[in-house]
């Protein structure tokens, strides 16, 4: 007969819970499971599998107990690692949405918004048309696959202890926030370009023939080459998101060291 004393079932559910509340605070985040519109069971679900399977090749903490300080603050620890890790992830679909407000706003389709059920806000309508087919692309490429791995693999490279040390570094974390820019602008420049072309040949137009009224044939204008362009640039997206998304996973699996110094200037 198996026997287990009390100690011993309360380290089986420590070594459980702890990897449990990194996973759920990743999964929280990270799109697109992150999205608002997944049920809660099914996050629930997927987090404890996931536990599970990881939960036996992690070493125990010894004289750790779950309900004690020193446990609270492991908890704590680990769920802010996770939700570390899918905002990496959740700052690239965000390029994205920023790069569609960008051709919106220059295209004149600032007024079209929609209710964008991922954020629970307002998202205008290329922005959203991004977003799905970047979830499209991320989905197709298996990125969500690789984006649980690099999760998995994150118990080794950050570590469950009861230091104080994060096990990541914040300094690196902040700077990735500047990825949003970068993937906005990488994704909407063409069009922008573009659009600003139009709009030089439009004032030339009226400058010209000053009895054209601008604002009757410059709006469906600038619609109209906003729509060519993205309908152009859409069979080239691939190999660019594919690139922002591997990026992505580099910056999770690199979360744990820290950022190399700087070379100083010699005199």
């Amino acid at each position: 007969m198996v026997s287990i004393n009390s100690n011993e079932l309360i380290a089986l559910i420590a070594s459980f819970m702890w990897p449990l509340t990194r996973i759920l605070g990743f999964i929280a985040i990270a799109p697109p499971i992150g999205n608002n519109g997944v049920p809660v069971q099914v996050k629930l679900t997927l987090g404890v599998f996931l536990a599970l399977i990881v939960a036996p090749t992690i070493p125990p903490l010894s004289h750790v107990d779950l309900i004690s300080i020193a446990g609270i603050a492991v908890l704590m620890q680990q769920l802010i690692i996770g939700l570390a890790m899918g905002f990496v992830v959740r700052v690239m679909f965000a390029g994205v949405e920023m790069a569609g407000e960008v051709i919106g706003l220059t295209m004149g389709l600032g007024f079209a918004t929609f209710f964008d059920p991922q954020t629970r806000g307002r998202s205008s309508a290329i922005s959203q048309f991004l977003v799905i087919i970047a979830t499209l692309v991320f989905l197709s490429l298996n990125i969500h696959l690789a984006m649980f791995e690099a999760l998995i693999n994150s118990f080794k490279s950050i570590p469950i202890s009861t230091s104080l040390h994060m096990g990541f570094s914040v300094q690196r974390l902040a700077i990735w926030g500047e990825e949003i820019f970068k993937v906005g602008m990488l994704i909407s420049m063409p069009i922008v370009a573009a659009l600003l072309i139009t709009n030089i040949a439009l004032g030339i137009l009226t400058r010209a023939a000053p009895q054209l009224n601008l604002f009757g044939i410059g709006f469906p204008i600038t619609i109209a080459v906003g729509f060519l362009m993205l309908s152009l640039i859409l069979p080239y997206l691939l190999l660019p998101l594919e690139n922002i998304f591997q990026h992505s996973l580099d910056a999770i699996n690199n979360l744990g060291s820290p950022l190399p110094l700087s070379p100083t200037k010699q005199p």
